[in-house]
């Protein structure tokens, strides 16, 4: 066993040495990947790494043949229980527990969700979404980011997080878009490293997942995806390959299948790529309810089985015993957490001491993410930033102007200490010589059914129902004239019955369905849980009947409407509010959350009209996206400006103002291409793409992800990816490009031309070998550069491509292969403003 890991390590610095361009920072320059054991070296910002337990306080050689001795003392039923999760008896609201071993000294594991903060029953940071992390392209920022996830993690008595997300922006239809950071494969590779790296400096394992291809919701659990060997390498496992080389402890393995075989059961991906070809020696475990099977999936490097011991508990046992499985594999996957749990010093007499939770240091990095991730999309007129006359008369609009909307639903969801509602935030900006007005535009959460339209009359707006109890109503109400009605039914205990016209209105939803409703529309602003349902009733009698279960501990309920009548005279507010101002500020929204995924790339409900309505009413009218992905917007000519702040946690009221007044420039750029046309996208209209036909799906667009594809077919995207204003203007000049170690150096001047202080993001674009005949992108993001600068001031910048990037992965060889000859270099604002270029001849080696 110890020479067996001993290996996999010095694999593992082999390939994180080979690994160039997976690595990290925007020139590409990233540390040594430190084995167990090993004290951390700097970041790729060259940031000094603090030492921290998870980050390599391991005992080296000598740990190994510890775990050798510690695993020979272990019973064959102690060992399986290690290898499944299991209830925990002192919860903590965590994703997952596994049980230690007291006598051994083996303690027990906590497993927490956690891309955007760390998710429990108590109060954490609620960090923006890593999609608004990504915006910001600085992969130093993705570090400081990974360790509030890690401190707060250990502080709130974890051990394993369940995070970063390294799959990519596929389809802007995915539910998760907000979960993950790019349809880039470099930009991905970049930030999860240095996300990991973030993570484990704190001492917290990261479980990077969904590996691999879990692009989608819809059909997650049996979408069996057909991808080719080079498009596999060249996209979806650049990030995860980047994980592995920043020393990972763990991986998650996804729901769906690859290739035919389900994921977490494919010796390819999890002996043979993860382990033997990237040198991996953590522990693989499954996502929830992910395994498939005991034998399989054992046999192909799956370790750990959560949340429960469906496959590896009593049938992993039966199948030992029945000679299936050879125990050796069991000792195999106990070694590989063992040997994981003491790199972090889980397994060590005295224990890391888990640090208290910092509130205001994260409160700080999650406002520093979400002002530095905003996306300016349009600015029209001088519209933003808010200034002069316009900054004293301000109309703000929408519900979730009042509402903070901190981040999406799911496994992602935070509670947070608290959140400041950005009306709150814009009135406070303005000061007292502002006049700051607001109207809802649309309805949320709906409006208390009149007593007297019921028949018997009954007040439904708050209702208790005791311990034990069970409360029930039936009557009837009368339309005169047909009308579209959304119910709510808003509650704290088991969900009450609601019928009308003998439809249950609110049945019991399949999977994660049933628990996951959004971060934003499953929960009332006062913490009720809520349910909505629109229908179109026609004029006359319409029955109705509610039952409420009080259960052990009594509940609350209210039921409320939303009619044709209400939208009407919201939408008229909003007018009147916009007309009498002398500048909007429009909040729109868009919830969305794990297990399924968007319909439609349109705003839900009334906002597209409620936008249309206002930026008619007042042409200075700046929309404020809180959106998971990319949108349509067919109403954006009428508007003033758009600004993309997608979930910007709990700091993300004060963020938007800062970017809404200019106190802060708009540095963000976009990661995903928002298309004109949701027709024409990579996926398309085309359902073997997505999503997927007969089980099946084919990822046909082969290397040409996201941006990409938009090059190959010469479509014209609305925002391309890498675009963002500046509140200030910028000059690209001087470019030059020369070989370099088998890869190129690019230098060029970027100078801030106006008369403020700006942020930019240089990026640079390397277009396909004349002499390779493999498939080549058009133009693959090559590095990038974050840069603030004063007016006049000019910077010469430095970006070194590697010999990875200006490789492909050879199908027929299995090997990255360096694409020699004539290679075309650009530069410049986004991937379709690059006013600089020149052409390099690359020599092979």
């Amino acid at each position: 066993m110890s020479e067996d890991v001993s290996r996999r390590s010095a694999m593992r610095l082999i390939a994180a040495a080979g690994a160039v361009g997976a690595g990290l920072g925007a020139g590409g320059c990233a540390p040594a990947v430190p084995p167990p054991g090993a004290v951390p070296r700097g970041s790729a910002s060259g940031a000094p790494g603090a030492p921290a337990a998870g980050s390599g306080t391991g005992t080296g050689t000598g740990g190994a043949a510890r775990i050798d001795a510690l695993l020979e003392r272990l019973t064959f039923e102690e060992k399986t229980a290690l290898l499944h999760g299991a209830p925990d008896p002192a919860s903590r609201g965590q994703a997952g527990y596994v049980p230690g071993v007291p006598r051994l000294g083996i303690p027990a594991l906590r497993l927490a969700d956690g891309p955007a903060g760390v998710r429990v029953d108590r109060p954490a940071t609620a960090l923006p979404a890593p999609v608004l992390l990504a915006s910001a392209f600085d992969p130093a920022l993705a570090r400081e980011y990974g360790r509030v996830i890690g401190r707060e993690g250990r502080a709130l008595g974890q051990d394993v997080v369940l995070a970063p997300m390294a799959n990519l922006i596929r389809t802007p239809y995915a539910g998760r878009n907000f979960e993950t950071l790019s349809e880039d494969p470099h930009l991905t590779a970049d930030l999860v490293g240095e996300l990991v790296r973030g993570i484990q400096d704190e001492g917290l394992v990261a479980a990077v997942k969904h590996f691999a291809l879990n692009n989608q919701e819809q059909g997650r659990d049996t979408v069996d995806v057909t991808v080719g060997e080079q498009t596999l390498r060249e996209t979806e496992l650049r990030g995860f390959e980047a994980a592995v080389a920043a020393g990972a402890g763990a991986v998650m393995g996804a729901y769906n299948k690859v290739n035919g075989v389900h994921a977490c059961e494919s010796r390819t991906l999890l002996d043979e790529l993860l382990r033997e070809g990237w040198g991996f020696d953590g522990w693989v475990l499954s996502d929830r309810g992910a395994a498939h099977s005991t034998v399989a999936a054992i046999r192909a490097g799956l370790d750990m089985e959560m949340p429960g011991g469906t496959h590896f508990g009593e049938p992993l046992r039966e199948a030992v015993r029945g000679g299936s499985v050879p125990e050796a594999a069991v000792d195999q996957a106990v070694h590989r957490i063992l040997t994981t749990m003491d790199r972090f010093g889980l397994l060590a007499a005295r224990q890391p001491a888990r640090p208290p939770r910092d509130a205001a240091a994260g409160a700080r990095v999650a406002r520093k993410v979400a002002t530095a991730g905003a996306v300016l999309l349009r600015n029209e007129h001088g519209t933003l930033p808010l200034t002069g006359a316009a900054a004293r008369s301000i109309a703000v609009i929408g519900p979730t102007a009042q509402v903070p909307f901190t981040g999406g639903g799911g496994s992602s969801h935070v509670v947070p200490d608290g959140a400041t509602a950005p009306l709150t935030a814009i009135r406070k900006r303005a000061g007292n010589g502002g006049a700051v007005h607001h109207a809802l535009g649309e309805d949320l959460y709906g409006r208390p059914l009149p007593a007297k339209l019921l028949t018997p009359a009954a007040d439904l707006e708050a209702r208790e129902v005791g311990p034990g109890r069970v409360w029930t109503y039936e009557g009837e109400f009368r339309l005169a004239a047909d009308d579209e009605w959304t119910l709510l039914v808003h509650y704290t205990g088991k969900r009450p019955g609601v019928r009308l016209d003998g439809e249950e209105l609110f049945p019991l939803q399949q999977g994660v369905a049933e628990h996951y409703a959004g971060g934003l529309l499953g929960s009332a602003p006062d913490g009720m849980a809520v349910r909505r349902r629109t229908r179109t009733l026609k004029a006359g009698t319409h029955r109705l009947a509610v039952t409420a279960a009080g259960g052990d501990k009594g509940q609350r309920l209210r039921l409320r409407h939303i009619t044709g009548a209400i939208r009407a005279a919201d939408l008229a507010e909003a007018v009147r509010t916009a007309k009498a101002a002398r500048s909007v500020v429009l909040f729109a929204h868009e919830d969305s959350t794990e297990g399924r995924d968007r319909t439609s790339l349109a705003l839900p409900g009334g906002q597209e009209r409620l936008i249309e309505a206002v930026a008619a009413a007042n042409p200075r009218t700046t929309v404020v996206l809180n959106t998971s992905s990319a949108t349509t917007m067919p109403w954006l000519p009428r508007t003033g400006a758009v600004l993309q702040m997608y979930y910007p946690g709990q700091e993300g009221a004060g963020a938007t103002a800062d970017i809404l007044f200019g106190d802060v420039d708009p540095g963000g750029r976009l990661t995903q291409t928002f298309p004109a046309d949701e027709r024409k996208t990579p996926v398309g209209s085309d359902p073997s793409r997505y999503p997927g036909v007969g089980g099946r799906q084919q990822y046909a667009e082969g290397v040409h992800v996201g941006h990409r594809w938009y090059d190959t077919e010469r479509e014209t995207p609305l925002f391309p990816f890498g675009h963002g204003l500046s509140y200030t203007t910028w000059q690209y000049e001087k470019l030059t490009v020369r070989p370099q170690h088998s890869g190129l150096r690019v230098e060029f001047t970027v100078r801030n031309t106006g008369r403020r202080k700006g942020t930019d993001v240089a990026q640079v674009y390397v277009g396909p070998s004349d002499e390779l005949r493999l498939d080549q992108p058009v133009r693959a993001l090559a590095g990038y550069r974050r840069i603030t600068l004063a007016p006049g001031a000019a910077q010469r910048v430095t970006i070194d491509i590697d010999a990875r990037t200006l490789s492909s992965w050879d199908p027929d060889r299995h090997a990255w292969v360096l694409g020699p000859g004539r290679r075309e270099v650009f530069a410049g604002r986004s991937s379709r403003e690059l006013p600089l270029r020149s052409k390099v001849v690359l020599r092979s080696r």
